[in-house]
């Protein structure tokens, strides 16, 4: 149960990024009175952590619906795994670039349609955008096949999104004071010591899946 907390904790952090997407939080919200403020940050970690729940439980199962074996989904999670942690390792500044962009084109200049905002485009793409979701359902195919762990697996899984989104809420509601006690330079140099270990996440997952597709071959060559 601790090392799935640990694995996806790892992962999804490095991924959200809920301090540094906190100093975005801050600019994207200027516009609005603390209490809207504060109501956003508490509906955006609420979304959150039904979208990387629902990734998590779900994702694979749906994904092995449409006959994609999981170790093919374990490999293709990967890539994108470490495709992603390479961006936010080599470039975390263009990442929150894109967030800041995407945030703000799309969100509704209205006062009053704080509930409207809070899931788009607060919760997605700016804060669980396709990168968590791909994340979080790469997590959710290295389940074990022993019946016995499965259930301490997804519950170690689902304490790291629920941490993850306990995290956001508190980083979005003190995002005034993380602008004044980080900046945006150690805020990057938090995300690319995460970037590094999602990046051996998602090289850990490429491989469990390369071993799963290859195991049957060489056990069919042992015993033709």
């Amino acid at each position: 149960m601790l090392d799935s907390f640990l694995l996806a904790f790892t992962a999804l952090f490095s991924i959200v990024n809920p301090v540094a997407m906190a100093l975005i939080f801050s600019q994207v919200t200027a516009g609005r009175t603390a209490s809207e403020r504060a109501q956003l940050a508490r509906l955006v970690a609420a979304y959150s952590a039904a979208v990387m729940l629902t990734a998590l439980w779900a994702g694979a199962y749906v994904l092995n619906f449409f006959g994609i074996s999981l170790a093919a989904l374990r490999i293709a999670g990967g890539f994108v795994v470490a495709e992603r942690a390479w961006v936010l390792l080599t470039a975390p500044e263009a990442h929150e670039a894109r967030k800041q962009e995407q945030a703000t084109q799309e969100q509704p200049t209205p006062a009053g349609s704080v509930e409207e905002s809070a899931f788009f485009p607060l919760t997605v793409p700016f804060t669980t955008g396709p990168g968590t979701i791909s994340v979080a359902i790469a997590l959710g195919a290295t389940r074990p096949a022993d019946p016995a762990a499965l259930g301490r697996f997804f519950v170690g899984m689902s304490a790291a999104a629920v941490a993850i989104a306990l995290l956001i809420w508190l980083s979005y509601r003190s995002a005034d004071r993380l602008v004044a006690l980080l900046g945006q330079t150690r805020a990057r140099i938090v995300t690319r010591l995460f970037a590094f270990l999602l990046f051996c996440v998602g090289v850990q997952i490429l491989l469990t899946g390369a071993l799963d597709a290859v195991a049957p071959l060489l056990e069919r060559a042992r015993n033709p």
